[in-house]
Parts: structure tokens; sequence; C-alpha cells
């Protein structure tokens, strides 16, 4: 049989709030998320036995293979469907790790997507879905990779539609374990910051066909309840971000999920292009992306 193929694109949470703290430990978020179209690669050569080979420039990021979200993500799919065709998985990294981009979640998905699509299954599948959200917290927004309100440790999601933002990412080569961006807000078990329909109706979300300036009034309404203590212990995320506010036509810039991330709106394409050229230059060692989210 073919290869399969599926890109994982960058998830980034445009806004990103932080309701309360439940009595289980997990945390209750209500956040915005877009994708970007910048991406991993996963291809799939299906066959009797499971296997993943990492390659591309963030290949030696990955880690341990049988700690790699893909092959969790696959066994949890293989052990709910009795006889999955699984395969050889190749995963070409692109985006960086630990970076509040969902990129580990984002490769999990893809490997969801493509036995399902291989195994005739939907997406919509109930052991898909469960599989999902074993795997990861992220994984789930991941699998549609569509623009959503998402809320609860992020299982559950609302569809949103917007128009396409020019954006510039930038991530300083600092990894950050969200686990340790959580601990520092120090929320007791069952602590209640704020309920989801007041996040909603202070974000006052734009109708569909609104012009992109309406949702940037939004999207300014807004912010990420991490970025304070994540910049706490990584300070360079605040010189990111100050460097990315000091770029001409920038409209606005925040942190993604736990960090190091961030992320700048502008009007358009070529004026994305030109920030990321000038932030290249004062910064080589960083990565950094212009694109589009949506």
């Amino acid at each position: 049989m073919s290869e399969l193929f599926e890109d994982a694109r960058a998830k980034v949470n445009l806004t990103l709030r932080v309701l309360g703290r439940r009595v289980d430990g997990y945390h209750d978020l209500a956040s915005l998320v877009a994708f970007a179209d910048c991406a991993d690669r996963l291809t799939l050569q299906p066959g009797p036995e499971l296997s993943l080979t990492t390659a591309g420039p963030r290949a030696s990021e990955c880690g341990e293979v049988e700690d790699n979200l893909v092959v969790k993500a696959a066994r949890l799919l293989a052990e709910r469907v009795p006889g999955l065709t699984v395969g050889r998985f190749t995963l070409d990294k692109q985006l960086p790790v630990a970076a509040g981009i969902g990129g580990g979640s984002a490769d999990a998905a893809a490997a969801l997507r493509l036995l399902a699509r291989l195994n005739g299954i939907g997406l919509d599948d109930p052991r898909v879905i469960e599989a999902a959200r074993l795997t990861g917290a992220d994984v789930p927004v991941c699998l549609a990779s569509q623009s959503c309100l998402m809320t609860g440790v992020g299982e559950q999601l609302t569809p949103l539609s917007f128009p396409k933002l020019s954006c510039v990412m930038v991530n300083p080569r600092i990894a950050v374990a969200t686990v340790d961006v959580f601990k520092a807000l120090n929320l007791k078990h069952g602590e209640i910051l704020v309920g989801v329909t007041d996040v909603v109706r202070s974000l006052a979300w734009p109708k569909p066909d609104a012009p992109a300036g309406d949702m940037l009034k939004a999207l300014e309404r807004g912010r990420n309840d991490l970025e304070a203590p994540a910049i706490k212990l990584q300070p360079v995320i605040g010189d990111v971000l100050a460097a990315l506010r000091e770029t001409q036509g920038v409209r606005l810039a925040r942190m993604s999920g736990s960090g190091a991330t961030c992320f700048a709106i502008y009007d358009d394409d070529g004026s994305a292009r030109e920030a990321a050229q000038q932030l290249q230059s004062q910064q080589p060692q960083w990565w950094i992306h212009a694109g589009t989210l949506g």
C-alpha cells in the first residue's frame, strides 16, 4: 500500500483564561484557538508493526520514541479498534518542542487522522475521540485543526469562523514545561477564578462576516493568564514580546499556550514578513516564522 501523509499544524492560543482548578487537580480553561500555516509532516507506511522514525531539523529534540505522543495515540486507538492496521510512521519535525504551540499534540492528532483514514474510521468515531483525549489535553483540538473556542480541560470545542490573520511567530529556542507554568499559578484544588460564560461575554466575539479589525478589537480584550508565570520562569519570553511590540505595524503581541512561543498580528502579509526579517537579523538564534493564522 502507498504511503499516506498529514501535516501537523501548529496550534496558537490567541487568548487563554484559566477559570480555576478542579478537585481532580486539572485546570479548567477557556481559550480561543487558531492554527498556523507552519507544521510538522507525518507519513505512514502501512504495515503489520507500529514504529516511528524521526527526521528533520528538530528530530534530536523529540526524545525517546516510546515516549512520543504519535506512538501513544496509535497504541490507544489500537486498544479500542480490534485488528487496527498500523505501520511505520516517519515524523519530519519542523516545529520547536515544549513551545506552547501543541507540536507533539498536533503530531499525535495527525497520527490518529492517518490511522482513521487507513482503516476507514470517521474522525467523529467515539474511539478516535477517546484516544485523542487520553493522549493529551491539546490532542482533541488538533484533531480537526480548526479555529474554535476550547473549554474544560481541552475537550469541549465550539467551532468559530474568522478571517485569516497575518502573523509572526517567535520561539527563543527555550523549552518551557507546561506543568511548571501551571504550578506557578499556585491554585488550590477546587479553586474557581471565573466562569466560562463570563469569559465568552467579555470577548464579545464578532460575527463570521465581520472585518478583521473587529476581530483584533476582540482579541485585544483577551489575555493569556499563563504569560506572567511563564515569564517568571523564563524571562526571555518577556524579551520576545518586547521585540515583537517594537516591530513596525504590529497590532497585537501575546504568548501562546504555556510558552515560550509568542505571536504578533499585523495588517498584512508584507508587514509580517518585514517584521520577521528584522527580528531574524537581530536574533539569528531564534525560531521565527511569518505566515497566517486561521
